[in-house]
């Protein structure tokens, strides 16, 4: 049987709270789980103490019997100092589209013929 961290999902519509559990990978996101090791609520500020509450040593148990974290549960691992993740860094995320970068660079022209003509006046 593999065993999964992950989150399950409470809270009312649009007011989401999530569980910390350990359960087998093939029961669904909300069924039946083993063991509530913690809790997430994204609603809180993130500077907040009790935004994740994470009972560190049952987590330490599940690692080692061979528990696999999800990636949102890694991170909290990994901020708890139990894990070792390495940051994802996408630089060209954040890139706009080849459309959008076409469209800017027309707008840019614009702007310049624009400048350009009213300097000539």
């Amino acid at each position: 049987m593999s065993l999964k961290m992950r989150l399950s999902r409470g809270g009312a519509k649009k007011r989401p709270f999530y569980r910390i559990v350990v359960t087998d990978a093939r029961s669904p996101r909300d069924g039946r789980f083993i063991e509530k090791i913690g809790s997430f609520d994204p609603m809180l500020a993130k500077e907040a103490a009790n935004r994740v509450v994470l009972d560190l040593d049952r987590a330490k148990h599940w690692l080692s019997v061979g528990a696999q974290p999800t990636d949102r549960v890694a991170r909290f691992l990994s901020d708890a100092g139990l894990v070792k993740r390495d940051p994802r860094v996408n630089p060209e995320k954040a890139v706009p589209g080849k459309k959008a970068q076409e469209r800017a660079a027309e707008k840019a022209k614009k702007i310049e013929a624009a400048a350009a003509e009213a300097a000539a006046e």
